[in-house]
């Protein structure tokens, strides 16, 4: 009889790690999944994501920041808008600065980084317009760097495999029964 109640209780310890494997599994894909999903969803829709780079924004957008830009008409752009621009069309440089003056007429904006003392000194062109920040992500900006790396992208791939293997092992249990 005793050795009836060992087996019973070893099943259950065996059961209850095959779960455990189970829920790590499918959290460590679903966390991936989660992580992707904030790259490529917000593209489906029009919007461009951006990490923010410099402190030129705080206290409003933190370094490490993940914006998410929505494109549009420069036009549309009001003062106190933060938007995304080309700081020339030739180095291809991103700079997110607030509006001062949207000039219309001239077609270019009057923009100023909220920790600069300063507006810029350059007016910048609509065609350097990239568009409008409509939501920023504190510190998301730098998990989804390293993501998106070389080492990050590997590092997905194991995260994904791990989890299917655990999600194998626990499996095993409900073929055993």
């Amino acid at each position: 009889m005793g050795e009836k109640k060992r087996k019973n209780r070893d099943e259950i310890k065996g059961g209850r790690a095959k779960a455990a494997c189970r829920i790590a599994g499918t959290t460590m894909i679903l966390i991936v999944i989660l992580l992707c999903s904030l790259l490529v969803v917000p593209g489906m829709f029009g919007y461009r994501m951006y990490h923010v780079v410099s402190g030129s924004m705080e206290p409003a957008l933190k370094v490490g920041s993940l914006i998410y830009i929505q494109e549009g008409s420069p036009e549309e752009a009001k003062e106190d808008d933060i938007i995304v621009f080309y700081s020339s069309l030739e180095d291809g440089g991103i700079i997110t600065h607030r509006v001062v003056k949207n000039n219309v007429v001239a077609g270019t904006f009057r923009t100023k980084g909220d920790a600069n003392d300063s507006p810029d000194p350059t007016p910048i062109a609509y065609d350097n317009y990239i568009g409008r920040v409509t939501l920023a992500m504190p510190y998301v900006g730098k998990v989804l760097v390293v993501l998106t790396s070389l080492y990050g992208k590997i590092a997905g791939i194991c995260i994904v495999a791990a989890g299917v293997i655990l999600n194998l092992i626990g499996s095993r249990q409900r073929e055993e029964e």
